[in-house]
């Protein structure tokens, strides 16, 4: 029998203590570089119901998870969604409970999720620019969102963290508009390396692509920064500026491979647990949770199984098609 009261760990000795776990494939936006303008998404009867979700999360914190993010699609859709997020709020033993969100429905949330347990939020926003913002995202508008950024310090969340996918030609502009903004607000950013995730046709991602080392030369133009050793538990690489409370974080799955240090998995909200980003190894978790539901020694068996499946490292390659023809918000943030 499978010993489930030991903390999760794959084959090449790292431990897993972080689970992405998306609540829904749905979104308001439709960002260029994470899905395609004329979406299909899934039929209710294939996700995982709000239950399900709690049930495989709370595995997850059993078997040694000590941080949680919710993911999407755009999370804050999710019919709902604040009863999963009050649930997950009561685990004694979950460290920190995050989400990722555009923040267009954050100035009705922010303050019931921060009610809820919620420890901290990560927003998406790749330009200071309306109209640059509504082509990038198609469907949003910015002061929504800046809103909703407001909101979300209102309601007392000690840490926020902007998330930016810079493109070349398209928003490397407003790269140290992004940073005095931040700065400004005393809140954190992550610039993102485009993945390639999902077939697309609005861009080149070759031509589009532009590196952290780029990113941070053009910051360093105007303020020096000073690298850390802090980690929140993901994969940023974060920077310290001496005259400011922000920290700069670099997230560069091409230019700088970090999954040597990869503690994380995801779950989609169609119940596969996804090993790797960028590789398609998974389980069907809704499988298992639809065959015996209540049963938490099968679910967590499952679990530890699956742990044999993450492989070392993932192959992302520019020059090629999309290994993964998945899009990020079937993935889950």
């Amino acid at each position: 029998m499978i010993n489930t009261d030991t903390p999760l760990q794959d084959r090449f000795g790292r431990g897993v203590e972080y689970l992405r776990l998306s609540v829904t494939d749905r979104c308001d936006f439709r960002c260029v570089y994470c899905m395609s303008e004329d979406m299909t998404f899934l039929p209710r009867a294939q996700i995982l119901t709000l239950e399900q979700l709690y049930d495989i999360a709370s595995s997850f914190v059993h078997l040694g998870v000590k941080k949680i993010r919710l993911t999407g699609g755009e999370p804050l859709v999710r019919k709902n969604v604040m009863a999963l997020v009050e649930r997950l709020g009561q685990l004694e033993q979950l460290e920190q409970l995050h989400l990722t969100t555009n923040g267009a429905q954050l100035d009705k949330f922010a303050a019931p999720l921060k009610a809820a347990g919620l420890t901290g939020i990560n927003i998406s926003l790749d330009s200071l620019q309306p109209d640059r913002f509504k082509e990038l995202t198609r469907f949003g508008e910015l002061k929504k969102v800046l809103t909703g950024i407001d909101a979300a310090r209102d309601a007392g969340f000690q840490r926020l963290k902007l998330n930016a996918v810079i493109l070349k030609g398209r928003n490397d502009d407003e790269i140290l508009d992004l940073i005095d903004y931040v700065r400004d607000k005393h809140i954190d950013i992550s610039f993102i390396e485009e993945m390639p995730l999902g077939n697309i046709s609005e861009h080149d991602r070759a031509l589009s692509f532009i590196s952290s080392e780029q990113i941070r030369s053009k910051i360093e133009s105007r303020y020096a920064l000073t690298p850390t050793t802090e980690n929140t538990g993901g994969p940023s690489r974060y920077y310290r500026m001496s005259d400011s409370t922000s920290r700069i974080g670099f997230i560069s799955p091409h230019s700088n491979n970090f999954c040597h240090l990869c503690n994380r998995v995801r779950l989609t909200v169609e119940g596969r647990l996804l090993l790797c980003l960028g590789n398609e190894h998974s389980v069907s978790l809704k499988e298992i949770v639809d065959r015996y539901p209540g049963d938490d020694q099968k679910l967590r068996e499952a679990i530890i199984k699956a742990m044999d499946l993450k492989p070392e490292r993932h192959h992302f390659s520019l020059d090629d098609e999309p290994q993964i023809v998945r899009f990020m918000n079937t993935t889950g943030g």
